[in-house]
């Protein structure tokens, strides 16, 4: 497997950005009393999930980049109640997209184990234990 060398080769990256487009469209469609509402508050959640795997790819610890992604499943998961919101307001069918919020999630946690199994690697190498 290749070394990522930016964000944007993070497959949860990759993912969260077309959530973040998938969202747009979606919104796209609300009503326009919602445009300083649900709209804006759908939109600026699914933004900030991306924008925060970016920022903690650059963090030079393991915990600050696993910090980082935690921090990203806080907005993804407002994200999950605003699709909920949504499809009981039947603004429109938000199954994909919630199907699209489960995938981002399990990758972004098995993300996030995988830093943390690497910070603990590196501690037990300092540390001069093998187990």
């Amino acid at each position: 497997m290749q070394v990522a060398q930016s964000f944007q080769d993070l497959i949860i990256w990759q993912k969260a950005h077309q959530f973040v487009l998938d969202v747009y469209s979606f919104t796209g469609s609300f009503p326009s009393s919602e445009a300083y509402g649900l709209t804006s508050q759908f939109r600026r959640a699914a933004v900030s999930v991306p924008a925060n795997i970016a920022e903690g790819f650059k963090k030079n610890g393991f915990a600050d980049k696993a910090r980082f992604m935690n921090i990203a499943q806080g907005p993804l998961e407002e994200c999950r109640y605003y699709l909920i919101l949504a499809n009981d307001l039947k603004y429109g069918d938000s199954t994909q997209l919630l199907l699209k919020l489960d995938n981002a999630s399990k990758l972004l946690e098995a993300y996030s184990i995988s830093i943390l199994k690497k910070q603990n690697k590196r501690v037990r190498i300092i540390r001069g234990s093998t187990r």
